[in-house]
């Protein structure tokens, strides 16, 4: 599908990211910072950067700035951060980045954002005058709305079923994350086959066999789905 770059100065996220998006069929690459970021970019000129602000050495934002400076930011940034500020999110609309994700980042943002982010070029556009600045001063806006000039991405929730939805704290350890992941992941499957355990294997790419231990093992109540789960 897409070669897609992560870089994030923690092991857990760099995983769980890693384990997610190649479930979607992408080729990921991982940087732990942003001399490694340099060279996966030079290397590999990935679809999709996925790029942590706070690094140890180089933070996101200058590593973007420097993209930007050197007409390599041939590729869509989406920036990520547990401790961004509104000014910042505007700081890196300016030098180029198409959204920001703040940490804990739920699963349907991050696929929605990538999916967009694929969808379309590295965006080098200025934002409308005063735009940005009208943004970071309106009450009530969150990092990712002034990312866009007060418009939310479109990011509805992960329905899991009737009345439910989830998100993902990716600070955790990686297999606390991993399995909340899959058991969500297996039980949106179900509810939207209704559960029938044929198409949602041929959906999720498993044997039905594998399937259903998988389940066991995640503790998912095979007993909720409207039609039961026909093996």
């Amino acid at each position: 599908m897409a070669i897609i770059l992560v870089v994030d100065d923690e092991l857990g996220i760099r995983a769980l990211l890693s384990e997610i998006l190649a479930d979607e069929g992408h080729t990921i690459e991982l940087a732990e910072n942003a001399a490694q970021a340099r060279a996966c970019r030079e290397r590999l000129r990935p679809d999709l950067v996925l790029l942590d602000i706070w690094m140890p050495d180089v933070d996101g934002i200058t590593l973007l700035k420097e993209w930007a400076a050197t007409a390599q930011l041939t590729m869509p940034v989406i920036m990520m951060s547990g401790h961004g500020t509104i000014d910042t999110a505007v700081e890196a609309t300016k030098f180029g980045a198409m959204a920001f994700l703040e940490k804990p980042i739920t699963l349907q943002k991050l696929l929605r954002a990538v999916e967009q982010g694929l969808a379309k070029p590295a965006s080098r556009a200025v934002p409308p005058p005063n735009s940005a600045h009208h943004a970071s001063h309106e009450s009530g806006l969150t990092v990712e709305s002034a990312m866009t000039g007060g418009m939310m991405l479109p990011t509805a929730p992960l329905q899991l079923g009737p009345q439910a939805e989830q998100s993902f704290d990716l600070d955790r350890p990686l297999r606390e994350a991993r399995d909340a992941f899959e058991k969500s992941y297996f039980e949106f499957h179900l509810a939207q086959e209704n559960g029938s355990m044929t198409r949602v294997a041929e959906k999720t790419g498993l044997e039905r066999t594998h399937l259903y231990r998988k389940l066991k093992q995640l503790g998912v109540d095979l007993s909720r789905n409207k039609r039961g789960v026909s093996l």
